[in-house]
Formats: C-alpha cells, sequence, structure tokens
C-alpha cells in the first residue's frame, strides 16, 4: 500500500508541474548567476559614470587656469593653486613684495617664534615704503 502511495504521489507531482532536486538546484544556481551578473553590470556602470564625472570636474577645474593669466594682472596676489597642501593654514595676500621675499619673511618669524611654518597663518605681507 505505501508503494501505491509514493507512486501516486510521484504522478501527481509530475502533473502538478513540480521540480525535481535536481531541477531545482539548477534553476536556484541559474537564479543567482542572472542576480550576480546584473549587480556586476551594474557595478561597472557607476564606475564609468564616476570616472566621466571626474574627468568632467577636471576639464571644468583647468578652464578657469587657462584664464588665470587675466587675473595676473591684477595687484600681487599670490598665485597659489586653489588646492591647499596638507597641512597648510589658506592663502597669503602679497602687495608691493617680491613673493620669494615674502617666503622669506614667513620663514624668520617661523623660526623667531620657533613654531613650524605650517602652524602659523599669514593673512597678508605687505611692503612700507619710507616716505
Amino acid at each position: 500500500m505505501s508503494e501505491e502511495i509514493a507512486a501516486a504521489a510521484v504522478e501527481t507531482a509530475e502533473k502538478a508541474g513540480m521540480l525535481g532536486l535536481g531541477e531545482a538546484t539548477l534553476d536556484a544556481v541559474l537564479g543567482y548567476l542572472v542576480v550576480f551578473i546584473g549587480l556586476s553590470l551594474l557595478m561597472v556602470v557607476v564606475i564609468i559614470a564616476g570616472k566621466i564625472m571626474v574627468s568632467r570636474q577636471k576639464k571644468e577645474a583647468a578652464a578657469p587656469a587657462t584664464a588665470a593669466p587675466a587675473a595676473a594682472l591684477a595687484p600681487a596676489v599670490s598665485a597659489a593653486p586653489k588646492e591647499l597642501a596638507p597641512g597648510s593654514a589658506g592663502e597669503v595676500k602679497i602687495y608691493d613684495t617680491d613673493p620669494r621675499d615674502a617666503a622669506m619673511i614667513m620663514a624668520i618669524v617661523a623660526n623667531k617664534l620657533g613654531k613650524p611654518l605650517n602652524e602659523l597663518r599669514f593673512v597678508s605681507i605687505k611692503e612700507v615704503k619710507e616716505a
């Protein structure tokens, strides 16, 4: 009787379209593979989009740099790059003096104070002319 029940169960499963263990495993593996490939393609698209955005930002940053010679004719303001060096305290405005002289003045002040130059903040340096 149990054999008849088992045979009836197999026959019913086949009619109902149920999958066997091998077919279910194959379906699961193929499903996981499709999802993995989809996620990999999405990752590639995001990486490419990121590289496009970075290259656009570099081009936009380079465009004002080519227009900088006109700004160089303005009062002598230091031509420091927009990206500050690590430990930098910002830009220094230099009026009526040579950048080399300004650098020496900053080094002398740092030496007299006994502090590293990157811990000091110079706002501007202006030559005082005697009348």
